[in-house]
């Protein structure tokens, strides 16, 4: 027989006030899934997301440099794009990607419905034009009704597959980290090892870059702020100081969300193992020099910020139509 558990009010109110203190004090704050948004407009920003048709070789959609199932990007240095173009920066992930504050590494997109188009007419990425997009996206029956459905109109432009792509997107939330468990209250959400590399994240000075929700995403950042950072370079490794001109340039800072899936780090593809990357960034930025046993620490909390995948299905992309040629009376 099935008994009920009431826990006594002094151990209710003590957990309650564990979960409001930690979650108003500490300066990472919890992921929550997303709510309140369009689904016939996330259903139609889901196909877009994993159609290729939107790039000029048929072959490249937004899930190739982003790839969902691998932590939201593609884990090389730098993406493949047209004609095997190697691009010029590492792939940010898109989990989480609304918490940032700005797009791209130089945060040259707003938001994501800014950034959603770009990537359509780069030329070393999908190479196609926005217009060419839009009519081959017009041109498919089931893509008008989906649009209809989600705008009210089956009138496509370019600025509605970048605003149904962003409204998918929005759905890309990881919660229930382990951190995030802790920060609502669980003590035993966090391992010992976890919570000292927490302590000691915010005690050198990470955290002044790297908080809020997506731990990271929040300002720009110089890349080698106390000391230059050695950039990686195909012939000579990582021994030069300069071989990368955009080294000298702020970026956005990362999140750390799911950091321990999203490697090669930094902006240059250069670090794989997310250890080395701790202790270049307490060198680089920070003028520290850790120990193993530090880095181990502070890696051990990292991984406690891995949340929950997005569930995502594939769609059965809607079949491609054409006109057939008339005959030249």
């Amino acid at each position: 027989m099935l008994k009920t558990v009431i826990l006594p009010l002094s151990l209710l109110m003590l957990t309650l006030s564990v979960q409001a203190s930690r979650i108003d004090q500490e300066p990472i704050k919890v992921i929550e899934p997303a709510t309140g948004l369009n689904t016939a407009m996330v259903e139609l920003g889901k196909n877009l997301w994993f159609d290729p048709r939107l790039s000029k070789s048929n072959a490249i959609s937004c899930n190739s440099c982003h790839n969902l199932a691998t932590g939201g990007v593609d884990n090389l240095p730098s993406s493949i794009g047209h004609q095997w173009t190697i691009g010029p920066i590492n792939s940010p992930t898109v989990l989480n990607a609304e918490y940032n504050f700005v797009q791209f590494w130089n945060g040259r997109a707003k938001d994501l419905k800014a950034q959603a188009s770009g990537p359509i007419d780069n030329p070393k990425e999908m190479a196609f034009t926005h217009q060419l997009a839009v009519e081959t996206v017009a041109s498919i029956p089931a893509y008008q009704t989906m649009f209809t459905k989600a705008f009210g109109s089956k009138d496509i432009s370019i600025d509605k597959v970048a605003q149904a792509i962003a409204e998918f997107e929005k759905t890309l939330r990881t919660p229930n980290a382990n951190f995030d468990l802790w920060l609502k209250g669980d003590d035993k959400a966090l391992t010992a090892k976890q919570k000292a590399g927490y302590q000691l994240f915010k005690d050198i000075g990470c955290i002044a870059c790297h908080s809020g929700p997506a731990v990271g995403g929040q300002m720009y950042q110089k890349m080698g702020l106390v000391k230059p950072y050695k950039t990686n370079n195909p012939d000579t490794g990582r021994a030069a100081i300069t071989n990368n001109p955009s080294d000298k340039h702020f970026f956005k800072v990362p999140t750390l969300r799911n950091v321990e899936l999203t490697y090669p780090y930094f902006h240059d593809g250069a670090i794989w193992s997310l250890q080395e990357a701790v202790e270049i960034m307490a060198d680089v930025q920070l003028g520290r020099t850790l120990s193993k046993d530090e880095s181990a620490k502070i890696v051990a909390f990292l991984q406690s910020l891995t949340g929950e995948q997005p569930k995502v299905t594939l769609p059965s992309l809607p079949p491609s139509t054409y006109k057939t040629p008339q005959p030249k009376l």
